[in-house]
């Protein structure tokens, strides 16, 4: 079969890879951004060289609606099209460009956790369980026949960057699993259970904002759940902006006599900042200006 992939991060690239590997997929084309839009995904991957050397046409396009690129889209004779890793609603006209149907994949286990920045929000909400879900896109968002999932425990000290490499583990085994069945025509899909639906709202970078007048414990969730591949928690502004990437609680707060977002330590490896319920984060990894001791980080809304 010739599929179109559609995508422009770090699981377009796994997809990438599985489609090029498999004997029953012909890799027509990739629509993706063009490399000057990289700021609109943090994990933003440039893919023209991997799909010239799988032998994939290569449409760049701010917009994958465009009346531009859904004519090369057309041209390319796609079967199916997978959308892997792309923000953009694909409009009916993308659709019927690219053979009628698309196969979408969601990091939540569906329907759980519809919508946007679910690594995320899977963290912060303290998720026990996710899954990477390939499922059939229809009229909804995130809500079409499964195909398949795979299943993994969240770990209590997850971070974004740990969560998202396991969930690309998850994707490559789950293509591999469903690349062959699809094929085969073998996937009808089972529909979602609207009971268990949940919706994920859209995250920017000014909600990692810290407001250290919280718990130590949420303070770290939020650093944790917005580390990298994303921008990190932050706090102060401009020049003065301090990104934080590694962080965790300790009771050593307890010892010390501070304001909530006062500085109490500074070491050879990194400061320590008193939180609201009494203890402090102990930061680590950083980025911005070191903190002076006793030197009062701003509190964020």
């Amino acid at each position: 079969m010739r599929a179109l992939l559609i995508g422009a991060v770090e699981s377009t690239a796994v997809a990438l890879r599985a489609l090029a590997a498999s004997p029953d997929w012909d890799l027509a084309g990739l629509l993706t951004l063009p490399p000057e839009l990289a700021a609109r995904h943090s994990d933003f991957v440039d893919l023209g060289p991997a799909a010239r050397q799988a032998g994939a046409a290569l449409i760049r396009a701010a917009d994958g609606n465009s009346p531009e690129a859904i004519e090369q889209v057309r041209e390319l004779r796609p079967d199916i099209a997978f959308v892997i890793g792309w923000s953009q609603i694909c409009r009916p006209p993308l659709v019927a460009a690219a053979g009628g149907r698309m196969v979408g994949y969601h990091p939540a286990p569906l329907p759980r956790l519809r919508g946007r920045a679910v690594l995320p929000w899977t963290i912060l909400l303290g998720e026990p369980i996710t899954a990477a879900s390939l499922f059939w896109v229809d009229e909804g968002v995130d809500s079409g026949p499964i195909i398949g999932q795979r299943f993994f425990h969240v770990a209590p000290d997850e971070t974004a960057t740990s969560l998202y490499a396991r969930h690309m583990a998850a994707l490559d085994g789950l293509l591999g699993d469903v690349l062959p069945q699809i094929a085969r025509g073998e996937t009808p899909g089972t529909p979602q259970d609207e009971r268990f639906a949940t919706w994920a709202a859209r995250r920017t970078d000014r909600d990692g904002r810290i407001d250290w007048r919280k718990p130590a414990a949420d303070v770290a969730r939020l650093v944790r759940a917005v580390t990298r591949p994303y921008p990190g928690a932050f706090s102060g502004d401009g020049d003065g902006r301090l990104r934080i990437f590694t962080a965790a609680a300790t009771a050593e707060g307890r010892r010390h006599a501070a304001m909530p977002g006062q500085v109490i330590a500074v070491t050879s490896t990194g400061f320590l900042v008193a939180c609201g319920d009494g203890e402090a984060l102990a930061c680590t990894d950083w980025h911005g200006p070191t903190p002076r001791l006793h030197q009062i980080l701003e509190n964020g809304a």
